[in-house]
């Protein structure tokens, strides 16, 4: 079959939420893709930070095979030998006393939704249904309905109401928004991303943090973090609020916690807050699964082993010192933390981000735009110093098409 075949058959029998780029990807091996008539691109998407130890990482795959020919799936209802090991793994790895495994980012952040309400109820004490959870605005953590409800993107929202109550919409990145917010005493938790990815890698001013979460404290108010972009070396330290040195009381993981392997995701917390969910009040049929624990582990093993967080902090400079000093007029702005960057596009006789990012694909890179006029790059951080400024000569050989 030709590319564009491909292409049709998916536009025939699949909706039409995605938008893809006309690219069809039919092998992966490090920080490499190749599309069906066998052209070598380097990945810099990552599957939006899933695959941040690489294509196929072969402990990861091993670890993969090895259980998946053993056991897959019990479901909860009984107890499994792989699911123990990866609690202990995962707790003493970030930190915390219990996690509650689940499979996507969108039901991890559910799922810490559903344990503020019910510490708020249970332990601060919050008359029943009168529960708040401050969000900032351009969030994005996830599709749905109640994720939906705290959005402020036409694109998230539109058409899919009536939406669930219970959130207050502040602007990101401003403290005094959220100090007066704070006075609610039915505020029950503060929601964030340390760097919102999907918004185009908006980085806080710095101290942005610390000092919510200290308000936070000073409020009797959980810190609820969204690490399921950030987290996991993306940003050049193992979280991205260790950057200020911020422990949350609930932490969110997915994406990279199973290195793009198959959905994993996470959510930790102390058990003050984790063990006010009881016994069938909560639960995922494939959550906590003997392969997804195996594959976990592995995982970040990966992180751990490669170095890869200082990694992403070394090379992330380097990426960041090279675009900035491309002489482009389409380059308005570029900014990121680690091996988590986006480049402004400013639109030029016409052509905007998007037609960079196909312009890119010919020089054999790939990204993909976000809000239309900003380009993600976030590479698998596997990648190495020479391996990245090959990358960058030709991004840089794609934005000459346009000048």
């Amino acid at each position: 079959m030709t590319q564009q075949e491909y292409i049709a058959r998916e536009d025939k029998f699949g909706a039409h939420n995605y938008h893809p780029m006309p690219v069809v990807l039919d092998k992966g091996l490090g920080v490499h893709v190749w599309d069906t008539d066998g052209k070598k691109y380097f990945d810099f998407l990552s599957a939006y930070s899933a695959v941040n130890q690489g294509h196929c990482h072969p402990k990861i795959i091993a670890a993969l095979t090895e259980q998946a020919q053993k056991l897959t799936l019990t479901s909860r209802a009984f107890y499994n030998s792989s699911l123990g090991e990866y609690e202990q793994f995962i707790t003493e790895f970030f930190g915390y006393d219990k996690v509650l495994p689940m499979n996507s980012g969108a039901e991890a952040d559910e799922t810490a939704l559903k344990l503020c309400r019910k510490w708020a109820y249970k332990v601060k004490g919050i008359a029943q249904d009168q529960a708040k959870i401050i969000v900032a605005e351009d969030n994005f953590h996830g599709r749905t309905i109640s994720i939906i409800s705290m959005s402020t993107d036409p694109d998230s929202y539109g058409d899919y109401g009536p939406f669930t109550p219970g959130f207050v919409k502040i602007p990101y990145n401003n403290i005094e928004a959220l100090e007066n917010e704070l006075k609610d005493p039915n505020v029950a938790g503060f929601l964030v991303e340390p760097i919102q990815g999907e918004a185009g890698v908006f980085v806080p001013d710095e101290g942005y943090l610390k000092k919510a979460y200290d308000l936070c404290k000073a409020n009797n108010v959980l810190f609820i973090a969204d690490e399921v972009q950030t987290g996991i070396a993306r940003t050049g330290k193992l979280l991205a609020v260790d950057w200020e040195d911020v422990k949350p009381d609930i932490l969110i993981l997915g994406k990279a916690l199973s290195g793009g392997v198959l959905p994993v995701s996470a959510v930790l917390a102390n058990n003050e807050i984790m063990l006010t969910i009881k016994p069938g009040e909560h639960g995922s049929t494939f959550g906590g699964n003997p392969l997804a624990a195996k594959v976990a582990i592995a995982a970040l093993t990966v992180i751990k082993e490669e170095k890869l967080a200082d990694n992403a902090l070394k090379l992330g400079e380097i990426f960041r010192t090279e675009m900035r000093a491309i002489k482009s007029d389409m380059i308005e702005l570029v900014r990121g933390k680690g091996l988590l960057n986006a480049v402004i596009i400013k639109p030029k006789n016409g052509k905007e981000a998007w037609d960079v990012c196909v312009e890119m694909s010919k020089h054999g890179v790939l990204a993909k735009p976000t809000h239309g006029h900003i380009i993600r790059f976030a590479p698998p951080l596997v990648i190495n110093e020479e391996q990245l400024m090959e990358a960058i000569g030709r991004i840089k050989e794609a934005f000459k098409a346009f000048e």
